[in-house]
């Protein structure tokens, strides 16, 4: 995957300025910079919810923004909002992003199956959390986008995710994610940045749901 020179207006204001990156199978790369500095919105992009205003996204050489629908596949996005449906149970949200797959590994690898039957609407903010790692794990796309991952997680929480996250590189998977604190990333690049601090443009995580699931 490769972004060159990937710029973002809001408004008159400019909020990535010719931002390039690139990533290849097994590799992890950690945005940094001050609030507003645009780090939600270049997960955004690299996603395909929104079209740079200038630059481009390719994937083997080609242009994701020419298929979104076949990007779309290729990417497991984690917002701020975990985009579960509070009516339904564990068990049913899951099942509408494992795309048929099994859901055992990924209630195992957060500690949710006691919580398989249990409506999302009762979870605290970590399970929630915990629950929406399991999704991206189910969504068996090799890049990984993760705004703050670890928010409301516990320490044991956050190992448990320091291994999901492991073994995706290990087998090939990709990852970027912003964060604020550590998170348990080995051998991971950084790409900080340095834009004026604004304000980041409100997220609908429900609106972004067809471009991910």
């Amino acid at each position: 995957m490769l972004a060159q020179d990937i710029s973002v207006f809001r408004g008159e204001r400019l909020v990535l300025d010719t931002v390039g990156l690139s990533l290849s199978s097994g590799e992890a790369l950690l945005l940094t910079g001050p609030n507003g500095a645009g780090k939600s919105t270049l997960l955004r992009v690299l996603a395909g919810l929104r079209k740079p205003d200038a630059g481009q996204l390719l994937w083997d050489g080609e242009n994701a923004f020419a298929d979104r629908t076949n990007h779309a596949h290729r990417i497991a996005y984690l917002g701020h909002q975990d985009a579960l449906k509070p009516g339904l149970t564990l068990i049913e949200n899951l099942t509408i992003f494992s795309h048929g797959a099994p859901l055992d590994e990924a209630l195992d690898a957060f500690e949710l199956r006691h919580l398989a039957d249990a409506p999302v609407r009762l979870f605290s903010a970590g399970q929630k959390r915990r629950a929406a790692l399991a999704r991206i794990m189910l969504a068996q796309a090799p890049l990984w986008l993760l705004d703050e991952p670890s928010l409301g997680l516990d320490v044991h929480s956050v190992e448990r995710l320091g291994d999901v996250l492991r073994r995706h590189r290990e087998d090939g998977g990709m990852i970027i994610a912003t964060t604020h604190v550590p998170l348990p990333l080995d051998n991971v690049r950084h790409l900080a940045l340095p834009g004026a601090p604004v304000e980041e443009e409100p997220v609908d995580e429900w609106a972004d749901e067809g471009a991910w699931a």
